[in-house]
């Protein structure tokens, strides 16, 4: 097999490859409203661990408080697991029973 040939064989492999990859599904970390998790601490976790800027975070922890819940961000289903994991570690030392959960988006 020539040079060119290789060339051609690889290249047409790659695309096949890359036509069957299929973009991940996403999930939602949705925040729940409690009675005792203060909502400057909701604010802090928005800031914290979803990077939003304080104004959206006022405004998603609005949502959570009259709502009863509100989205923090949409991801990949592992970085939306963490993210999960990762408030209810920080709500724990800051003994505050505030729980997310994933939902499929």
């Amino acid at each position: 097999m020539s040079r060119r040939e290789k060339n051609e064989f690889k290249e047409d492999v790659e695309l096949k490859t890359r036509a069957r990859r299929k973009t991940p599904d996403m999930y939602k970390v949705i925040i729940h409203n409690d009675d005792y998790t203060t909502m400057d601490f909701v604010v802090e976790i928005l800031i914290r661990f979803f990077h939003k800027p304080a104004a959206e975070a006022t405004q998603i922890m609005l949502q959570v408080h009259r709502r009863g819940h509100g989205v923090a961000g949409v991801f990949t289903y592992d970085i939306a697991v963490t993210k999960v994991n990762e408030v209810h570690e920080a709500a724990r030392q800051a003994e505050f029973p505030l729980k997310c959960s994933v939902e499929k988006a």
